[in-house]
Formats: structure tokens, C-alpha cells, sequence
């Protein structure tokens, strides 16, 4: 009962933190708009000054929902291949998804030049480049699919996604050699990750991408408990592993495969945000920890906007440096208190 209730304030200070970290976001910028304005704005009122009403819907809450979506949902992805692999440095980008939609931008931005003059505008825009890199994460999906019918140790699978991720890398390295200087700057940029410059569309298509993923997460709730105790007393507990792995692995790809085709490889939040709640909440119980990575993932992804944006100044830093330079030191002072892993 005292568990109960210490988790029912936590999330209760959760979600106070989200909205508040919704509204900073919005708030804060190169211009700063005041949270009434918002209020009034977002609720069908009209804010102060009409360029303040233009920046809040066309730049400010599109990038807030981004990081909302990203930051759910690679968080998720963290703490699903994490309880599969039973790995506490598993990520969504084990299976080599987010490398296999770094190749498909790879082949059009540093191939562009091989292309028919027609093909290459179309690929170059930014419709081009979501379309290349859900064709990369959608070719290696269906790879792993295909071994991990043949496989059933999930170690394995988890070292041909590795070796997926290394060989496409190798492949842009070939193809960054050859490049010009211009197709090679346009393609870091694109690394680098953005949570801006995403239309209404483009979000309403993440947002029914990320649904799927968080649903299909959530229908394994009960059996990735199970797995907690390995694959054979799941098994004496009537758990369909092969079943459960399958859906897993579909939601993680759809997940990750989306978000990585509109906002680029961004790196830690899946690593890092499944222990932070792991460590806050004191469980291993997903029934728990789903809620839990959920809000945390979305509230740090928030943050980390919200500083990349630097406040008051002109320029926006790029949000996986920012990502890289929170989670790094958090993974590595988990990794010095490993004996607090609750895998």
C-alpha cells in the first residue's frame, strides 16, 4: 500500500512536470513569448501580438509534439530490447535500424549525382529524405525479420543487428569518401538530428506510427514480467515467446524506423531513460515502468529541446549533441553503480 501510494505521487509530479516542461518549451527561444500567452493561445483565445500566435503554431508547438512523440518513443524502445536481450546497454538501435535509415539517406544525398535530374529533386527534398530513410530501416527490419525466424537465441539476433549497424556504416563510410563537400555537409547535418522543420503532416504521420508502437509495446506488458525470469519460465508460464519476440521487435523497428526517417538518429534517450525510471520508480514490474519511461522519456527529450534552443540567443544547437552530452555521463555513472541494474 505504501508503495502504491509513493507511485501514484510520483506520477502525479510527473505529469505537473511535463506540462510545465511543455509550456517552457514553447516559451523559450530566441524570442520569448510568456506562458499566458500560451495558455490563451493554445486554448482558443489569441496571444498579444500576432507574430507571437504564428510562432507558436507554426514553429514552437510542432517542435514541443515532436519531442513529446521522439522522446515516448524511443524510450520504449530502450526498455523493450533491454528486458528481450536482458542487457542493461541494449538500445533501439541494436537491430541496426537507425543505421539502415542513415544508408537510405546516404544513398540519396552523397548519391544524388548518379541520379536522373528529375529523381534528384524529389529525393533531395525533405518528402526525398523521409522516404529514403523509411525504405533503410524498412529493408533492414525485413532482414532481421528473416534471420530471427531461424534463430532462437535472442543473443544472436542481437549480434546480427550489431552486425547490420556495422555493415551499413561501412557503406556510408564508402560513400562519404566519394562524396562532394556540399552532399557530405548536407548529410552531417542530417545526423546531427532536428525536432523542428516537421510539417502538421509529417507529425500526423509520426503520431499514428508512434501509436502503433506504443500499443503493440503495451499488449507485452504481462510477458516481458515473465522474461524478467529468462525465456524458459516464461515458457512454463504458457508465455508464446516466439509470438512475444516477433512483437517486439515489430514495435521497436516501427518505432525507432519512424522517428529516426523524421528527426534523425538521436542517441541515449533509449539507453538511458528505461533506468532512470527503473531507478526512480525502485521496480522491475513493467506495469510500472511502462507509465513511468513514458513520462520520462518525454520530459528529458523536452529538456534537452529547450537547451538546444539557448535561450535569448539566435542559434539552435544540435539536439543530438545535446542528448549525447545528458545521457553519456548518465549511462556512465549507471555503469559505476551497476549493482543497482535491475534487468
Amino acid at each position: 500500500m505504501q508503495q502504491d501510494n509513493r507511485n501514484r505521487i510520483l506520477f502525479t509530479a510527473l505529469l505537473v512536470c511535463l506540462a510545465v516542461c511543455f509550456l517552457l518549451n514553447i516559451s523559450l527561444g530566441s524570442v520569448h513569448i510568456p506562458v499566458a500567452d500560451i495558455a490563451s493561445s493554445l486554448s482558443g483565445g489569441q496571444a498579444s501580438k500576432n507574430s507571437w500566435e504564428i510562432i507558436i503554431w507554426n514553429y514552437r508547438l510542432p517542435k514541443a509534439i515532436t519531442a513529446i512523440l521522439v522522446g515516448m518513443g524511443l524510450s520504449i524502445s530502450g526498455l523493450l530490447m533491454q528486458t528481450l536481450f536482458r542487457n542493461p546497454l541494449a538500445g533501439p538501435y541494436v537491430l541496426g535500424l537507425s543505421s539502415g535509415a542513415s544508408l537510405g539517406v546516404a544513398f540519396i544525398i552523397l548519391g544524388s549525382g548518379l541520379l536522373p535530374s528529375f529523381l534528384s529533386v524529389f529525393f533531395l527534398s525533405s518528402y526525398g529524405i523521409v522516404l529514403a530513410s523509411c525504405l533503410g530501416s524498412l529493408m533492414v527490419l525485413l532482414a532481421v525479420l528473416v534471420v530471427s525466424q531461424r534463430l532462437r537465441d535472442t543473443m544472436a539476433i542481437l549480434i546480427v543487428g550489431l552486425m547490420f549497424g556495422s555493415f551499413t556504416s561501412a557503406i556510408i563510410g564508402v560513400l562519404s569518401y566519394f562524396s562532394t563537400a556540399e552532399e557530405l555537409q548536407k548529410f552531417t547535418f542530417w545526423s546531427l538530428g532536428s525536432l523542428g522543420n516537421l510539417s502538421w503532416t509529417n507529425i500526423l504521420i509520426l503520431s499514428v506510427c508512434c501509436l502503433i508502437g506504443l500499443l503493440l509495446s503495451a499488449l507485452c506488458i504481462k510477458p516481458l514480467n515473465a522474461l524478467l525470469l529468462g525465456e524458459r519460465y516464461a515458457k512454463s508460464l504458457g508465455i508464446n515467446f516466439k509470438k512475444t519476440r516477433l512483437i517486439i521487435i515489430i514495435a521497436t523497428s516501427l518505432l525507432a524506423g519512424s522517428i529516426t526517417a523524421f528527426a534523425g538518429p538521436i542517441a541515449f534517450i533509449g539507453l538511458a531513460v528505461p533506468h532512470i525510471s527503473k531507478m526512480v520508480f525502485q521496480t522491475s514490474s513493467h506495469y510500472i515502468l511502462f507509465w513511468g519511461t513514458l513520462l520520462f522519456g518525454a520530459i528529458i527529450l523536452l529538456v534537452c529541446d529547450t537547451v538546444s534552443q539557448m535561450p535569448g540567443n539566435d542559434f539552435t544547437l544540435p539536439i543530438n549533441a545535446i542528448t549525447s552530452i545528458v545521457g553519456a555521463p548518465i549511462v556512465v555513472w549507471l555503469l559505476v553503480r551497476k549493482r543497482k541494474f535491475m534487468i
